[in-house]
């Protein structure tokens, strides 16, 4: 088979491809490749693919010169300069999609050159796994414009599901029970695909021993039953801190230091099977000695791995995920916590500027829960000049005042769905 027998054929199929659409801001990333080169980054499985062909039917609808290949392909390996035959076979103008670029050797050096020679001409907009992707070396530093695709939101999640919502008793009930089952089982597209938890709990674990093997481990050239180990271990963590993760992981058997754990957590975060929210402070000694909250990239990964319900956690985590996805450029996600101990879970900020205050708590109808979350909120909005905050529950919507702050109690399911 010709090389350019290969791209025609992956034109074809991303043509003919049925696919669900996607929450996704099309028209943003075209006008953007314009200017740069676009990059898609997201957790493995989380529908990256599927987001690329979706686009390519978009463009080919505004009758635009387009193509999508799929770079992972093994037959592309068997030829020199994929690349460059490539671009002698489309051309060089109109918008090239390159699904999994940096599975091809040379990719930053091509697309370097390729972006610089013909800018304004030809339009590049690609994809890889690793969220590194977008903090390339010098030669790309600047050119990409990075969106990242996060596993279905509840939106999505019940549209792949076929579930309609519907004002009645009945539909509340279909609603609320979705909803426990995306806090269990998350929102990858496969897994959201198919019935049965059995079925469910298979895909999910087969994703995270992928990401672990060959994202984590294999990218840091750490041994794999370390790495797993460490990220079970995160998954049960609210907290991370390297000491105490030595310590724990060195009782079981495994010798490794603090700097291996810490290179592990930015490995882990680059595969986008955890996030960590960092204390908010003005002191960078603070912020490196206060430990890291800990989320999964995935709801569906807490239930999955360890057999267990905990809807504490994976509320909490649904809640940040949904933060990141409506995060503005330059806009970051971190924790409050004051010497008395109150905390609020989450706190948006842009440089100097803080945007907002959220509490995640599902069990807020229990007194002692709801003093906390209450009291924490307060803190944080006199502590950081803020006179309103937001507690999401799976209790009805209210406001309260209290001590002049005013606290915003908010359905999940209709601040998700509000969006």
């Amino acid at each position: 088979m010709e090389i350019e027998d290969i791209f025609e054929e992956w034109n074809a199929y991303s043509k003919s491809k049925r696919l669900k659409p996607r929450d996704m801001d099309f028209g943003k990333m075209i006008k953007y490749s314009d200017i740069k080169i676009v990059g898609l980054t997201g957790i493995r499985r989380s529908g990256k693919s599927s987001v690329m062909m979706l686009l390519y039917q978009e463009l080919a609808k505004r009758n635009e010169k387009v193509c999508y290949i799929n770079m992972e392909d093994d037959r592309l390996k068997s030829f020199e300069n994929p690349l460059d035959a490539l671009l002698k076979w489309f051309g060089e103008d109109g918008y090239m999609l390159l699904d999994e670029i940096t599975s091809i050797r040379g990719w930053e050096g091509w697309l370097s050159r390729v972006h610089e020679q013909l800018k304004g001409k030809l339009k590049l907009i690609v994809s890889s796994s690793i969220a590194s992707f977008s903090m390339p070396n010098k030669p790309l530093r600047g050119r990409i414009l990075d969106f990242e695709l996060y596993p279905l939101s509840f939106k999505e999640y019940l549209a792949f599901r076929g579930t309609h919502i519907e004002k009645t008793t009945a539909g509340k009930g279909v609603l609320e029970k979705a909803f426990k089952e995306y806090l269990l089982y998350g929102g990858f597209p496969e897994v959201a695909s198919v019935d049965g938890s059995i079925d469910k709990i298979r895909i999910i674990s087969s994703y995270f021993f992928d990401i672990v093997g060959l994202d984590v481990a294999e990218a840091s050239s750490e041994e794999i039953s370390l790495v797993d180990t460490f990220a079970r271990y995160l998954l049960q963590s609210s907290y991370f801190s390297a000491s105490k993760c030595m310590n724990f992981i060195s009782g079981l058997g495994y010798k490794a230091g603090k700097e291996k754990f810490l290179r592990l957590e930015r490995y882990s975060q680059t595969a986008y099977l955890f996030f960590f929210s960092q204390i908010f402070s003005k002191s960078i000694k603070a912020i490196k000695q206060y430990p890291r909250k800990v989320y999964a990239g995935d709801t569906g990964f807490y239930h999955g791995i360890t057999g267990r319900e905990d809807l504490g956690i994976t509320f909490e985590t649904l809640v940040y995920l949904e933060l990141r996805r409506r995060l503005k450029q330059g806009s970051e996600i971190s924790y409050f916590k004051d010497k008395e101990g109150h905390e609020a879970d989450f706190i948006i900020r842009n440089g100097n500027s803080v945007e907002g205050i959220f509490q995640a708590s599902y069990y807020i109808k229990e007194d002692k829960t709801m003093d906390r979350e209450v009291a924490g909120s307060i803190a944080a909005a006199k502590a950081l000049g803020l006179k309103k905050a937001l507690i999401i529950t799976m209790g009805d919507s209210h406001i309260k005042e209290n001590s002049g702050i005013k606290l915003e109690f908010v359905n999940a399911i209709n601040w998700i769905l509000s969006k």
